[in-house]
This record gives structure tokens, C-alpha cells and sequence, in this order.
């Protein structure tokens, strides 16, 4: 055990406060740290407190907000006299850290991690070329609709990220990009032709055995005879 500043250190074991009267345990902190890894986070601060928020979604509603985020680590602080919870909320985080690298990687995070914006993210997961690790749903806080998106898996997003493909995704874009608006301009040139070429053609003159005028209905057969 180490106490500094008021606060019991138990980042290696349970702890227990001797020598103090009640009001002293009471003003002593109980600390935990956890250390994110780099393999976790990708170098993402985005990612840190999406992973910060998981973890909170699995504590007890009264120890949620006594989860933080300092640097690169988690902290969890409790008044000695919260032993009981704390130890509880401890082992929770403790249980998640050992999958925490494993945690699948939301839209936000993707887009902070490979540094893309959300129609890259969409185009590309439309075409395959980012492939999803399934969906998830959540409710939104203080509101009653629900949101389902795409989730990715942590270990592809490291192989995309060190790879460098987002590059050449780019570059392949502009390219079909720069196609597309060649073909339009071609399509749009030919209509415009078309268009002329009708205009200037004159236009005929009936033959002698074509009607000199279209029967549309009765009177039109009678005015012309037909009918007597």
C-alpha cells in the first residue's frame, strides 16, 4: 500500500487502512489505474474515450462517472469508506481489460484512427473495400429513437492504418471520379448534337397517297366525306 496526497494506492492489491481514526479513512481515496495500450487506442484520443464509455457502460449506475480518463490511463477514485463498491467496480475493469484491444472500433473512431471523413467511410464501406464487423444499436441519450451503425474490427483498422491503403483509395477515387465527369461531358456533347441535328432537318411533305389531314374521331371522318 502506498498513500499519497490522501489516496490509497491499490493498484496491486486490496488495501486496508490502519492507525486512523473513522474521519481519516473516510477523507482517504481509494485509487486504481489501468494503462490503455497502444494496441487499444491506435493512437486515437477519439478511441480512448470510446473505450472510456464502454467500460463505464458496464459499471453499476452509481460508479459510471468515477471511471475517468488522465493521459493514457483510466482512473478510478472512491472514498475508502466505498470499499465494497469499489472493489466490484475494479474487477469489472480489471475483467475488460484483458479484451480491451479486442473492442470493436465505432464510425467516430474509425474516422479519427485512418483520419478519413464519414463519405469515405461511407463510400467505402458501401463498395467493400472497408469491410464491416457487424452492426450495432443504441439509444441515444435523454431520447427515445434508436441509432444503428456499422462497427469495425480492431485489427483489420491497425492492418488498414498500417498499411497506408487509405492513400490509394483516394487515388482511385479521383480517377474514377475524374472518368465519370469525362463520360457525362460526352453523353451531355452528344444529346446537344442530337438536338441540332433534328432542329436543322426539314421537315416532309405528304406523299399523294398520304392523307392530307389525320382523322382524329366522327367528325372528322364526316367532314371529310367518308361517312356518306
Amino acid at each position: 500500500m502506498c498513500a499519497r496526497n490522501g489516496r490509497v494506492d491499490l493498484s496491486g492489491s486490496a488495501t486496508h487502512v490502519t492507525g486512523m481514526s473513522k474521519r481519516e479513512k473516510d477523507d482517504v481515496e481509494l485509487l486504481r489505474t489501468w494503462a490503455l495500450p497502444s494496441a487499444a487506442t491506435l493512437g486515437s484520443s477519439v478511441r480512448a474515450k470510446g473505450l472510456l464509455l464502454e467500460l463505464r457502460a458496464r459499471l453499476p449506475a452509481s460508479s459510471k462517472k468515477l471511471l475517468v480518463l488522465d493521459g493514457g490511463e483510466l482512473v478510478l477514485a472512491m472514498p475508502a469508506k466505498a470499499k465494497t463498491e469499489f472493489h466490484a467496480a475494479a474487477a469489472i475493469v480489471s475483467s475488460a481489460m484483458k479484451a480491451i484491444e479486442s473492442l470493436p472500433v465505432i464510425p467516430r473512431e474509425i474516422e479519427d484512427i485512418l483520419t478519413i471523413k464519414p463519405g469515405e467511410r461511407h463510400r467505402w464501406l458501401a463498395d467493400g473495400r472497408l469491410p464491416s464487423a457487424g452492426t450495432r444499436t443504441v439509444r441515444l441519450a435523454g431520447r427515445a429513437k434508436k441509432i444503428t451503425f456499422h462497427v469495425f474490427d480492431a485489427k483489420i483498422v491497425e492492418e488498414l492504418l498500417n498499411s497506408g491503403v487509405v492513400d490509394e483509395w483516394r487515388d482511385e477515387d479521383k480517377a474514377a471520379t475524374a472518368e465519370n465527369r469525362r463520360r457525362a461531358a460526352y453523353k451531355a456533347k452528344l444529346t446537344r448534337s442530337l438536338r441540332k441535328a433534328e432542329t436543322a432537318a426539314p421537315r416532309s411533305t405528304p406523299g399523294p397517297d398520304e392523307p392530307s389531314a389525320a382523322l382524329e374521331d366522327w367528325d372528322a371522318f364526316g367532314r371529310d366525306g367518308l361517312l356518306r
